[in-house]
């Protein structure tokens, strides 16, 4: 479908640029009618010509608009084909920006940056798409969420045309939307802006236009008396006005000046929403948040916007310099505050909405473009995580190699043991970002998969930091402290630990790791943790049945090392640093 779209737009975006050439071919005959015209003293036919280049124009300037929608579709395809074909990671939008400090596993499972889950999820035209999205990844939500988005990503994915209207409309950058000074800003007090004068200032502001007209006139010469008096007279008269309300009209005008590009964006997208018929209870609701009494949210908003643009042409020399005479600060403090009035209130029910609609429509994409992924099962018998050929959905799918996984009754913990780079962190970052995908209503990269609700806690990219003066050691143990706080909580924590304490000697490591793996399953929690160290793997003989060994193999043939990727149970039987250093020439 992708493939036949593209060409289709392809197609379309010739014809268009064919017929923009014709009219520009067209415009430049009118130019040389009308100076021929000139030339032979027809100025009738000048006028014509003069009217024709102006229609003429409009009509290139529709057409221009239909070359960049047909541009913004083709790269749309283009960039959905190299999705498909795993050649993603660094052309979308990596969203570092969402990631709060310290967090329990963003870092640890890639879900922010380059190559990472966001980037390839991610569709929003909005920030306040962006940050909905963001926000699912990074807290799990309720049982009663996640069947309602389920619901609603199903019932988006094969909506293609809505999807792609919501990528190509508008001009410009996107993701500018100011979501929350926007709310904040249709919610805020009203200023009091003497109601009662209105009438007044409207007659005021007719004056001050037939008195720019004055000053016009007496600039370019006009002899006519009492001129300058009459248009210096209005002039003090508007100016005490204005100073006198001056604070006011800045508290209102600076809510609203340089928003009018965010504001267009959100009518456009508003209007394309309106347009669509949902049938989903959740859809339907958040369809619902858009309906008002009188004009539609995308008309008001479209208002809005028109207001804010005129607001943003204070800074123009003529306006600076009549505005005062027409009070048009005013009148525009005013017209902001009326709407306001009227819809303020609303605006972030529709932003709220918009988010919504862009981060459902980001995990509807995703769906369609994989629709081999399935969506979990859950259950509240818990804690569980049971998954048959669960493989990472950021490798391509020719490499990625897929395992089962039994977390729950009877087994807690799975102690993984393996050589250098046979797999143990990939498994990990494999079952940890699979349970962010099932629990933010997403489908997942699995034959099948039965979860229940569980909070995250991962120690896989632990750093040390000079900022913070601390060891990798020190940040270890801090974010397995922070782990073991969440697993006091209600919700059971699915804990992914790599190389459990590597950063001090066997002895302590060993007490440390046991004393930690015990206490995280005594308070329900469920995971993994790998090991070099094999003096670790009898661990398990502490918890009896609720751990387990498991481990990854390596084969060295004709001197290259060899993995399967696939997890075996028991311990591992060697390792393969030696061979390694040995390999890349060093003399072991």
């Amino acid at each position: 479908m992708y493939e036949e779209r593209l060409e289709q737009r392809r197609r379309s975006w010739k014809e268009a640029d064919d017929q923009a050439a014709r009219f520009g071919n067209l415009r430049l005959l009118i130019v040389v009618a009308a100076l021929l015209a000139g030339w032979y003293g027809q100025w009738w036919v000048v006028g014509g010509c003069a009217l024709l280049f102006v229609v003429v124009g409009i009509r290139i300037q529709a057409i221009a608009d239909r070359l960049e929608r047909f541009k913004r579709a083709i790269a749309y395809y283009e960039q959905a084909l190299d999705r498909i074909q795993g050649n993603w990671a660094g052309r979308g939008t990596t969203g570092e920006a969402h990631v709060p400090a310290e967090h329990l596993f963003a870092n640890d499972l890639d879900l922010f940056g380059r190559a990472s889950l966001f980037e390839l999820l991610c569709q929003a035209r909005t920030r306040l798409g962006e940050s909905t999205l963001a926000g699912w990844l990074l807290a799990p939500a309720d049982l009663n969420t996640i069947a309602a988005r389920q619901e609603a990503v199903r019932e988006l994915s094969p909506k293609l045309d809505l999807r792609e209207d919501l990528a190509v409309i508008g001009a410009g950058n996107k993701r500018q939307l100011r979501a929350t000074l926007l709310a904040d800003w249709g919610e805020a007090a009203f200023t009091k802006l003497a109601e009662a004068s209105r009438p007044l200032y409207r007659f005021l502001g007719l004056l001050g236009a037939t008195g720019a007209l004055a000053l016009i006139a007496d600039v370019l010469g006009a002899e006519l008396p009492y001129l300058r008096i009459y248009y210096l007279s209005i002039a003090i008269v508007s100016g005490s006005i204005v100073w006198r309300y001056r604070f006011e009209i800045h508290h209102v005008l600076e809510g609203a000046e340089g928003a009018a590009h965010e504001v267009a964006l959100l009518s456009a997208v508003l209007a394309r929403i309106e347009a669509e018929q949902f049938q989903c209870a959740r859809l339907v609701a958040l369809r619902a948040q858009l309906d008002v009494d009188g004009l539609p949210p995308s008309k008001r908003i479209a208002q809005l916007r028109r207001w804010m643009e005129l607001a943003d042409s204070r800074d123009h020399f003529l306006v600076r310099l009549l505005g005062p005479l027409v009070l048009y600060d005013l009148h525009l403090a005013f017209a902001l505050e009326d709407w306001r009035k009227q819809s303020g209130t609303a605006m972030r029910r529709w932003l709220d909405a918009v988010g919504e609609i862009e981060a459902l429509s980001s995990l509807a994409n995703y769906q369609y473009e994989n629709p081999t992924d399935v969506f979990p099962e859950f259950t509240t018998e818990g804690p569980t995580f049971i998954a048959t050929e669960l493989t990472h959905p950021l490798m391509p799918r020719a490499q990625a190699v897929s395992n089962d996984i039994a977390l729950g009754h009877p087994t807690r913990v799975f102690v993984v043991s393996g050589s250098n780079m046979s797999g143990k962190s990939t498994l990990m970052r494999t079952v940890g970002i699979n349970a962010v995908l099932a629990q933010a209503g997403a489908p997942v990269r699995a034959r099948s998969l039965k979860i229940s609700p569980l909070a995250l806690g991962a120690s896989i990219s632990t750093h040390d930091s000079l900022q913070g003066n601390t060891s990798r050691f020190y940040a270890e143990i801090l974010r397995l402290r922070d782990i073991m706080q969440k697993a006091a909580g209600d919700t059971p924590v699915l804990f992914l630990i790599d190389e459990v304490l590597s950063g001090t000697n066997s002895h302590d490591r060993r007490i440390g790791a046991a004393a930690i793996l015990k206490g995280l399953v005594e308070r329900g929690s469920v995971g993994f943790t790998s090991t070099h160290d094999l003096a670790l793997t009898h661990i398990v003989e502490d918890l009896g049945p609720r751990a387990a060994n498991v481990h990854f193999e390596d084969q060295l043939i004709d001197g290259t090392m060899r993995f399967d990727y696939k997890m075996q149970p028991g311990v591992v039987t060697h390792s393969n640093a030696i061979a390694l250093m040995r390999a890349v020439g060093i003399e072991v």
